[in-house]
């Protein structure tokens, strides 16, 4: 029916709308829950470490569509990238900001979708952990602000990785 804007998802209807494309939907939703910042100042800082984590993002969400012959190396390099490129900047932000979240002084979808990456990388490697003790705190903090603790309960929203089913699925129209 022409819906999807760009024959593709995801969509998500909304206020009468139609929305398509991942950064489109992020930033109506973040704009309307006021999760985007107080000024143009915040809303370009979240925006930049959004977009880093974007691409860390798609490091980690492509790792279990690699091809079998690629995987170790798929995972060497993100877990790489992660502990030596992406989770020091974040540390440092929470350092130099030195407040409970990455910008301002209220919750953010940069907050959110760090929580995110720091859940994803944790299930691959807990002990990466070890060497960011604000990423620690920030995740112990992030996860128990209540509408989040209720989020991340058994039996909640949050996707599970990608069963057998999907991965075979996926690789049979990429590879």
């Amino acid at each position: 029916d022409g819906s999807l804007l760009f024959q593709q998802v995801p969509m998500v209807e909304i206020d009468g709308m139609k929305l398509v494309q991942t950064r489109a939907i992020c930033n109506y939703i973040s704009t309307k829950y006021n999760l985007y910042g107080k000024d143009l100042k915040e809303r370009t800082l979240i925006d930049m470490y959004v977009e880093g984590m974007f691409d860390l993002n798609e490091l980690l969400m492509t790792y279990g569509y690699q091809p079998a012959d690629k995987k170790e190396q798929h995972f060497a390099n993100m877990m790489e990238k992660t502990e030596n490129r992406y989770f020091p900047v974040f540390e440092k932000v929470l350092k130099d900001h030195g407040k409970d979240f990455l910008v301002g002084n209220q919750l953010s979808r940069a907050d959110v979708q760090l929580l995110e990456i720091i859940l994803m990388i944790e299930e691959w490697k807990p002990d990466m952990f070890a060497k960011f003790p604000l990423l620690q705190r920030f995740r112990a903090r992030m996860s128990n602000i209540p509408t989040i603790k209720k989020f991340l309960q058994p039996g909640s929203q949050r996707k599970p990785p990608s069963d057998e089913d999907v991965v075979d699925k996926v690789m049979k129209i990429f590879y």
